[in-house]
């Protein structure tokens, strides 16, 4: 029996790393017929993508005041492509705001021993940063190096302007809050020698407990701050005068929504989402005007074959909503709980516009957690594959006509690979409004990365690739329209597909834990043999909860939920023979380190904890996004010192909360959460937060 599973998981192994590092070079497929990918593609346009960041993101705009007091430039500009392209729902939809930060004038002049100009605001919006007190200050240059604190030590700053490579937050607060400076002038970048030019969308506040407020700071680019540096590193005497004036401007958030109607109003919808602002000072053509102007080439170019017979109309909705990031899309998600309930997944683009080769970048697919499994992982990455594996040229395919095998380029755009990368998980964009607690929409992020202008006064237009938005929507699309469309026959497909992925997805996890092994030494060889189990295991219980998912496509539910059920068993198998591999290794791993094998044994409070299951309560949704937040936050106060636990011991908090499913065990949880994050959880911290999530009636526990 030994040998056989040996063998087995041999074949297994072997069998997996093939699949993950070979593709045969001419098959690449979809799930949507070639007669629907024909029209998508050759409908998608990159150039009318591309001409939408140019008009709303071309260049860092002065805002007027009229702005703030009716609709911005943004909103305005979308909507009314919105209106042109006769999408139905088209709406701004306005939540109130608050109040903004807003530069009128910035001009920073030397006048001794010359007159010359060394930043304004109207030259770039990044000169001035967000956050600078009005004033008018006359005052001498002095040199202060990284601004730290003891680059400060011995300094006479006092009522002078100083000059720095540093950070202009922490040395504003050194320098002027600290220090008696007047005003801060910074050449940081974070990519000087990349770009000499480009300056990061600084901020500056002042100390509210000490009553001191904010001064002025400007930012000058790295090739004119360097011959600032030498000048006064010389010893020569500068001497500056800067006018600032700034404003407090009342804004109201506003959101713009559309969608395509499916033929059945109660099949579902899929969503996307793009942001349109982060603030109204920070503005970036490919964060994330390229993200918003993808969406909208996608609703175009859908609405466009459709309209026009080309495909036929899908039975569920197809929504798309741009806003303000988190602060615009939390208010709409929060005002639309019931549709939330029917919402199948999210779609968010941010930054996808970048032409790759330029920013050595790879367009990326950030996958949901496994507190949020959905098939939606597994549907945009096959048109990931699709595009990245059928835009480049392989050897084996040198000597046909066309080897390039599925070529799409733009007319304008660049004619070069597709490099694409299939993430774990990442927030800190709006499908994090989707996959919170209190929604429970799986969402999904498409984003180029790395982004040499990420942040800087250097996000515009020109960095952009028509070629690399046209496939950007048509992977959008075609991912959308695939769910859409979904029937049984298609529902039982995209779980082939699952399965066909989770054998690569299981391998590395594999690979992971023999890793572990690998790095182990006598004494924590039990430990590294736990914690490679768990990577097998969590990640096959992710693979079949991801697999249930599919039954929502689902009309004749015992076909397709049949086949489901074959498929995670199919699943089980391949577990249990990589876990068969792994106790070889170990066994193998234990020979080396001349100790005994070892077997997984659980402790006494993880025991206790495998016997604990909780649930969540109906809480936990009734009041939509941020809901969860508004009752967990006065018990944090009151619980936490009969409950401590420490936020840097739990891999991710919002993560322990989605995994709370009623069918996972404490034990479970803190599992799933080690599998995925480096950082790992301490059981007793955990339960405490459980303990706390309980006090605030969000979670039911024995």
């Amino acid at each position: 029996m030994r040998k056989v599973l040996f063998l087995n998981a041999m074949m297994l192994l072997v069998l997996c790393n093939v699949a993950h590092a070979q593709v045969t070079p001419w098959l690449q497929w979809t799930f949507l017929p070639d007669s629907v990918m024909n029209e998508i593609i050759g409908e998608a346009s990159g150039e009318n993508a591309w001409h939408m960041i140019m008009e709303a993101g071309g260049y860092d705009k002065d805002r007027p005041a009229s702005e703030y007091e009716s609709l911005f430039y943004e909103t305005k500009f979308f909507f009314e492509k919105l209106k042109g392209y006769g999408l139905p729902g088209s709406e701004i939809v306005r939540f109130p705001g608050g109040e903004t930060w807003d530069a009128v004038k910035g001009e920073l002049w030397e006048v001794s021993p010359m007159r010359q100009k060394l930043a304004s605001y109207l030259d770039m919006a990044a000169m001035l940063a967000t956050g600078s007190a009005t004033g008018d200050v006359t005052a001498q240059l002095v040199w202060v190096g990284l601004g730290r604190r003891e680059d400060l030590t011995g300094k006479d700053v006092k009522g002078k302007i100083v000059v720095t490579e540093g950070n202009v937050s922490s040395v504003h607060q050194n320098a002027c809050l600290d220090s008696g400076a007047v005003g801060v002038i910074s050449f940081n970048s974070p990519r000087p020698y990349f770009d000499p030019l480009q300056l990061p969308w600084g901020r500056v506040s002042g100390d509210q407990q000490r009553n001191l407020p904010a001064k002025f700071a400007f930012q000058i680019p790295p090739r004119e701050g360097e011959y600032l540096k030498k000048r006064l590193l010389a010893g020569e005497r500068i001497t500056v005068r800067a006018q600032v004036v700034t404003e407090r401007r009342k804004y109201e958030i506003q959101d713009l929504v559309c969608h395509i109607p499916g033929s059945d109003p109660n099949a579902g919808e899929v969503i996307f989402s793009a942001h349109l602002f982060e603030g109204y000072v920070k503005q970036g053509g490919n964060d994330d005007i390229s993200g918003c102007a993808s969406i909208t080439e996608v609703a175009r170019t859908l609405k466009t074959l459709i309209t026009e017979g080309r495909i036929p109309r899908p039975k569920r909705t197809i929504r798309f909503l741009w806003g303000p990031e988190f602060s615009g899309t939390g208010p709409w998600v929060k005002a639309n709980k019931e549709l939330m309930k029917k919402t199948l997944c999210n779609i968010n683009m941010d930054m996808v516009g970048e032409w790759l080769s330029r920013n050595k970048a790879f367009m990326c697919l950030m996958r949901t957690t496994y507190g949020n499994p959905h098939y939606v992982n597994d549907v945009v990455e096959n048109y990931y594959r699709f595009v990245g594996e059928g835009n480049r040229e392989r050897i084996q395919n040198r000597g046909n006509f066309s080897p390039v095998p599925h070529r799409i380029v733009a007319p304008t755009g660049a004619d070069e690979p597709f490099y694409y990368s299939i993430e774990t998980h990442y927030g800190a964009s709006d499908h994090e409004v989707f996959n919170d607690w209190a929604v429970q929409v799986p969402g999904v992020m498409m984003i180029a990365w790395p982004d040499q202008w990420y942040h800087t006064s250097g996000d515009h237009v020109d960095k952009a690739d028509p070629t690399q938005l046209k496939r950007v929507v048509i992977i959008g699309a075609a991912s959308a329209y695939t769910i859409a469309t979904a029937d049984d026959e298609m529902a039982i497909k995209i779980a082939a597909e699952i399965v066909t992925n989770a054998t690569n997805r299981l391998a590395h996890q594999l690979a992971r834990g023999l890793q572990e092994l690998n790095s182990a030494n006598p004494e924590g060889l039990p430990d590294a043999y736990k914690l490679a189990r768990v990577y097998i295991e969590t990640a096959v219980t992710n693979e079949k909860n991801t697999l249930e998912t599919v039954n929502q496509l689902a009309v004749e539910k015992k076909r397709v939920g049949d086949y489901v059920q074959a498929a995670k068993k199919s699943v089980d198998r391949i577990g249990e023979t990589q876990l068969a591999a792994l106790e070889m290794h170990m066994r193998a791993t234990a020979a080396r380190l001349n100790t005994k094998p070892v077997s997984v044994q659980l402790a006494a409070d993880e025991k206790r904890a495998a016997k604990i299951v909780p649930k969540q309560t109906a809480k936990v949704m009734m009041n939509g996004y941020g809901g969860t937040r508004e009752l967990l936050t006065p018990i944090l106060a009151s619980m936490r010192e009969k409950f401590p636990f420490d936020m840097r011991k739990i891999g991710s908090p919002s993560e322990l909360q989605a995994l709370i499913d009623g069918k996972k065990s404490v034990l479970d949880i803190k599992n799933m959460l080690d599998a995925q994050y480096e950082r790992k959880s301490d059981l007793r911290d955990v339960l405490n937060y459980l303990e706390i999530l309980k006090a605030a009636g969000l979670i039911e526990m024995d």
